[in-house]
């Protein structure tokens, strides 16, 4: 007897969620005093090269030696509480999927003291050959490297 249920969807691969702290730098601050936008995707770009070499064993300097880098293709943010001199923060990370030439990572933002989320969003990167800038195919140790 033949089932007339469809298969199963394919389950989607979890990825691992991983956090760095930071500190509300004075030159963070703009003249709303709160943390200018641009300081929330360096909050970013900071806590990635951080958890690439502590979490993933795998840091840019690996990336750069075997010929590549990586660019961001896009960026999205949607802020939501307001970062101030004097707030600690942490940056969660995670891998939310993994193409053949990129990958798309979503973050948030939140102080550490109340757990309030400060600004959610992904960046989309896409792996490039260090030597010319043109895309490059990701490295199946690499993708295995960051599928944790």
């Amino acid at each position: 007897m033949s089932s007339s249920q469809p298969d199963p969807a394919p389950a989607l691969k979890e990825f691992s969620t991983f956090e760095t702290v930071l500190s509300v730098r004075p030159d963070d601050i703009d003249m709303n005093r709160h943390v200018h936008n641009s300081k929330y995707l360096d909050y970013v770009l900071a806590a990635r090269f951080d958890q690439m070499e502590r979490c993933y064993r795998m840091p840019m300097e690996a990336f750069l030696e075997r010929g590549f880098s990586w660019f961001v293709k896009s960026t999205f943010i949607e802020h939501k509480r307001p970062l101030h001199l004097g707030d600690t923060l942490a940056v969660r990370t995670r891998v939310e999927e993994i193409h053949v030439r990129g990958v798309k990572v979503a973050f948030e933002i939140a102080k550490v003291d109340s757990r309030k989320s400060s600004a959610l969003g992904w960046f989309e990167y896409v792996m490039v050959h260090a030597d010319t800038g043109r895309p490059a195919i990701i490295p199946e140790d690499i993708i295995e490297a960051y599928s944790v």
